[in-house]
């Protein structure tokens, strides 16, 4: 039986497999929700770089795992360790990272997360918690306030989502000395920061006034919510992906992730306290990151999200697959330099091309094997970021973005059918799905069921479902999809 990664076992690694910065050295400092994959294999790399480039190891991770102790069971008896397996076509690298120093399980361990919010030693907390959960409607921007957790929650329960979670932890900051603190959005959400912010501040309002007098003054002059872009390809940890580390390490890893070489951090630089040096990472502080997100949100994650839905419907398991199939990389080349890039406002000195060319070659990656279904999940979550202000854009502009429209209806066939073109079954795991379901019901044609998913305003809000343009757009596209299937509409579209 191969000996388990720890503390104790560092020792048999080779050097440069081995944390750059000593773990039992490390206090920790950040506290970070939704501890999965794309953190560690992002943000708590760059904060271990930080603390190793510059000496200050006051900076590790609490990480908290919210809907499962899969996370914690797999790190607690790794003392928190666990490896990076990166992966590029024809090589593999793997490194130990020790920047998590405690993990808990907000559902068990809540008592000890208010406490970890509302200590002065926290100085920056971090989320990657995906789209939903956040719990908002993706059409306003506001939360939720009919959300039965959310009100549980408001009600005075022991938190179970992160807004609750984060109002709860300032409180009781708030109540034992004040301290500032920035609160650091790292999903893929247009203006993240500016969004939790507006969370959090709705959260608060939702709580008796006598349980929050000169709370909201406070946070308004003491916590920040910086704006981030976070960029990395992370596709799920395979069975072969821990023996393949097992064999590199010569240690059992029960929590190695899997990753492409590149990584790509921008950063808001509002902090009111103290933060790690995350530039000394390799991350960029500006004072502007939305030029940046919104490149990524509508070239990486628009492009993700339209291979994963027309990939998997043409019978593609993974994004490198669909992107090598017939008119796949033509279709997101065309998709890239006609719909998205009239949208965007680049930064001065950024080579657009080089970027979008960089983009393509990682989608092509065999090595990563990231499925188009773990992708295409969440889709009423993932649209209004990634396509839908292109299209918006676009046609204010007076011009017919065909290309992103033929992705939104991929989306629609993806949920309407729940099966690939050669009648595999594709699940549709998504916050919404049983509304989707009933909207869908018995539509036949294709029109039916785009007037049927138009309807759902908390994707398209109450103005671009009606848009008789968009309307045409997408209904003639999801015609083709269902006449012709996936790989045939998507090589016609660029011929």
């Amino acid at each position: 039986m191969t000996e388990r990664l720890t503390l104790a076992s560092l020792a048999r690694l080779d050097p440069s497999m081995r944390p750059s910065i000593d773990p039992r050295s490390v206090s920790v400092g950040v506290v970070h929700l939704g501890l999965g994959a794309f953190h560690r294999a992002h943000q708590a790399v760059y904060t271990e770089a930080a603390m190793a480039n510059t000496g200050d190891t006051g900076w590790g991770i609490c990480g908290v795992t919210q809907r499962s102790r899969s996370v914690v069971d797999a790190l607690a008896p790794q003392d928190c360790l666990y490896s990076v397996l990166e992966r590029q076509d024809g090589s593999s690298r793997v490194s130990v990272v020790g920047a998590v120093r405690q993990v808990l399980f907000a559902r068990e361990d809540s008592d000890e997360l208010l406490v970890r919010l509302s200590q002065p030693t926290t100085r920056v907390v971090t989320l990657t918690v995906t789209e939903k959960g956040y719990r908002h409607d993706p059409a306003t921007g506001r939360l939720r306030r009919d959300d039965p957790e959310v009100a549980a929650d408001a009600a005075g329960r022991v938190p179970a989502t992160v807004v609750g979670q984060l109002g709860r932890g300032l409180q009781r900051r708030y109540r034992t000395g004040g301290a500032p603190l920035a609160v650091v959005s790292c999903d893929n959400l247009p203006g993240n920061g500016r969004l939790l912010g507006r969370l959090v501040e709705d959260f608060l309002t939702m709580l008796p006034a006598e349980d929050t007098r000169g709370l909201a003054e406070w946070v308004a002059g003491n916590v920040t919510f910086p704006c981030t872009m976070v960029d990395r390809i992370v596709p799920a940890s395979t069975d072969q992906d821990r023996a393949d580390a097992a064999g590199m390490l010569g240690l059992d890893d029960h929590a190695v992730v899997v990753a492409e070489p590149f990584s790509q951090w921008v950063i808001e630089d509002r902090f009111p306290a103290a933060r790690p040096a995350w530039e000394e990472g390799g991350a960029v502080l500006t004072g502007d990151v939305e030029p940046y997100e919104a490149m990524k949100l509508r070239l990486l994650n628009g492009s993700h999200s339209a291979l994963a839905y027309l990939g998997s419907l043409a019978g593609h398991e993974f994004i490198s697959d669909a992107i090598r199939a017939e008119g796949y990389e033509a279709y997101v080349h065309a998709l890239m330099d006609k719909d998205v890039t009239p949208t965007l406002q680049v930064p001065f000195g950024f080579d657009l091309d080089a970027y979008k060319t960089d983009l393509r070659t990682r989608f092509a990656n065999q090595a990563l094997r990231h499925s188009t279904v773990q992708v295409a999940m969440d889709g009423t979550q993932k649209l209004p970021q990634r396509l839908l202000p292109v299209i918006r854009q676009r046609l204010a502009a007076g011009d017919e973005p065909r290309l992103a429209c033929l992705a939104v209806a991929g989306w629609m066939r993806f949920v309407a059918a729940g099966r690939s073109d050669d009648g595999r079954p594709l699940p549709l795991d998504d916050p919404l799905a049983q509304l989707l379901r009933d909207r869908v019901g018995e539509a036949g044609s294709a029109r039916a069921v785009a007037d049927a998913l138009l309807g759902v305003e908390e994707v398209f809000g109450p103005d671009l479902g009606r848009d008789p343009a968009f309307r045409s757009l997408v209904t003639e596209a999801l015609a083709d999809v269902t006449r012709h299937g996936a790989a045939e509409t998507v090589r016609a579209a660029t011929r």
